[in-house]
């Protein structure tokens, strides 16, 4: 049944309760976050959507955008009216902390095809896990028809669930340790890996291991991908009380968890190009690429923060407002969710939301 939400609103802020996910979630870590330059920029950001329901991914074809949420939806925002639209799986969303309908993308053809991807964390008889599956939008109701890949591990938490078409063509997933972090070394398991496929979910024949989706390695909780416009691969992940990280993915590589972390090292292993240190905790989701900085969004730091490559500084571009889940950029315009409905945060009147900022504001 179709929703209409109130767009293009800013309303007067006034604490709620959490959302209808309002599972027991883990302790959060301290974040006690300073930043080289701090550049607040919320005044300037226009709500483009409001009253969204715990928002995890962003994509976005022409002037329309489509959201997932992870209580099970699929938001259309098209012409200033935004769409809460059913999506049918087969199996039944889990409700463990930070799991649900997360990762989403449209297909390339989807204007033609009306087919999209989704990561989601399920439940049946023989346990609880994470799948890719197509879905196909009809009318206001999205359909799960071919499922690409099963039994990605999960658990208590630590479900990774980032879905992202790279430049080769090829579909991109993240998956978390599930809580278990033996599995992140283990290149037989699905857990704690970035994995690759094709679009029909067959395995590449350059991957770096024989047979294998796996395509990087040693990850805790990854979160965001994004490639540079050179075709460099950036990945932003959670780490253990601190010591988040943004690191350049490279095909086969071990990203060190949980032999190291943060700006520890050993050969063979991947120290990060960024790291939050032992003190302060981004807790790093979502992220994109432009003009040589990467733009991150930030849950415990609350935050959307921007990485600059070729001086090796970040800073926050924007605060208060909450924890932040996605962020998405399409020409000169940064797009991003908050994500206080999680059970984790403040929600305020009308959260969640869309915004949308003037990259030239962030100068």
């Amino acid at each position: 049944m179709k929703k209409i939400i109130t767009v293009y609103v800013m309303m007067m802020m006034v604490l709620v309760g959490c959302s209808i996910f309002n599972e027991s979630e883990m302790k959060e870590k301290q974040d006690n976050t300073v930043l080289e330059v701090t550049n607040v920029l919320n005044d300037n950001a226009t709500v483009i959507a409001d009253q969204l329901n715990i928002p995890w991914s962003i994509d976005k074809i022409n002037d329309t955008f489509y959201l997932s949420e992870r209580t099970g939806s699929i938001v259309k925002i098209e012409n200033g009216e935004v769409e809460r639209q059913k999506v049918e799986l087969k199996k039944d969303l889990a409700t463990a902390s930070e799991a649900g309908l997360l990762g989403f993308v449209l297909a390339p053809d989807f204007q033609q095809s009306n087919l999209a991807y989704v990561y989601y964390t399920y439940e049946d008889q023989s346990g609880q896990f994470n799948r890719i599956v197509t879905v196909r939008q009809q009318g206001d109701t999205w359909q799960e028809e071919h499922l690409l890949l099963d039994k990605i591990p999960s658990g208590a938490y630590h479900h990774g669930g980032r879905l992202e078409i790279g430049p080769d063509g090829k579909l991109f997933a993240t998956a978390g340790d599930a809580a278990q972090s033996s599995i992140a070394q283990d290149v037989n398991s699905l857990g704690g890996k970035i994995l690759r496929m094709n679009l029909d979910g067959s395995i590449p024949a350059d991957n770096p291991f024989p047979n294998s989706y796996v395509y990087s390695y040693g990850h805790r909780n990854p979160q965001g991908i994004t490639w540079s416009a050179d075709g460099e691969m950036y990945a932003s992940e959670h780490g253990n009380n601190a010591n988040d990280e943004i690191n350049l993915i490279e095909a086969g590589q071990n990203y060190g968890w949980p032999t190291i972390e943060g700006t520890q090292q050993q050969q063979g292993l991947i120290t990060p190009l960024f790291t939050s240190g032992s003190d302060t905790t981004w807790a790093p989701s979502g992220m994109d690429y432009i003009d040589g900085k990467l733009y991150v969004a930030a849950l415990r730091g609350q935050a959307v923060i921007e990485f600059n490559l070729s001086t090796g500084s970040h800073r926050n571009v924007v605060t208060d407002i909450g924890r932040i889940r996605d962020v998405f950029i399409d020409g000169d315009q940064l797009y991003f969710i908050s994500n206080n409905t999680d059970g984790r945060g403040d929600a305020l009147e009308n959260d969640d939301k869309l915004y949308q900022l003037n990259l030239s504001q962030l100068q």
